[in-house]
């Protein structure tokens, strides 16, 4: 069931306010309009650029896991296909290590 823009953006937000150490965001952009896409990019991105916790992002909107990601990790069948930072590889690469 997608949540709505404004249920997505509270459970981000309670995720926050116990200051973890690591934020697990599974399929943030899920059913969401495009400019609200974009706010929580920058929102993840601001969180990113603090430093102070790692951000675990699973997402199907690759143009949007990509900007966001320092490192990558592909499964297929729960075995690893790809662990790499993002200045060890290119897009190409790693859209071919998604695509179905």
């Amino acid at each position: 069931m997608a949540l709505t823009t404004q249920q997505q953006q509270l459970a981000i937000a309670r995720a926050l306010i116990t200051q973890p150490k690591v934020l697990i965001l599974d399929e943030p952009t899920e059913g969401l309009q495009p400019n609200i896409i974009a706010q929580i990019g920058k929102v993840i991105k601001h969180l990113k650029d603090l430093g102070d916790m790692a951000i675990v992002l699973v997402e199907q909107y690759f143009d949007f896991a990509y900007e966001l990601a320092d490192q990558f990790y592909t499964l297929k069948r729960g075995s690893v296909t790809m662990d790499e930072p993002k200045i060890a590889t290119t897009r190409e690469k790693v859209l071919a290590n998604v695509s179905v």
